[in-house]
């Protein structure tokens, strides 16, 4: 017999979504990639690695989920994508500042 925790483990994998963004000032973001389960992991994981900024928001992966690859956002998802490269912004200048300092840290 399958033990509770198992069942709950494998229910979380297939919920797991991530979906990625591109915005080049030109037109609106576009999606550029989407994944679920395993695929999202290593979205998420190669993100990490490469100092992309990851924000957890399942309303609005929800909704980038639907919209198909490469093409860009839809007008009724504009207010929650700029807020979350307001989010992305401000990160990054706050990283920059930290870059400028004489401590760095990597947590």
């Amino acid at each position: 017999m399958k033990d509770k925790k198992e069942d709950d483990d494998r229910k979380q994998i297939k919920k797991d979504k991530a979906a990625a963004l591109v915005y080049d000032q030109t037109g609106a973001p576009r999606i550029v990639a989407k994944g679920i389960g395993e695929v999202a992991r290593k979205m998420i994981e190669a993100a990490r690695a490469e100092g992309i900024p990851i924000q957890k928001n399942e309303i609005l992966v929800e909704a980038l989920m639907q919209v198909e690859l490469t093409k860009e956002i839809p007008p009724q998802l504009y207010q929650a994508v700029a807020e979350l490269l307001a989010f992305i912004y401000r990160l990054e200048k706050a990283k920059s500042r930290t870059r400028s300092s004489s401590t760095i840290h990597n947590s």
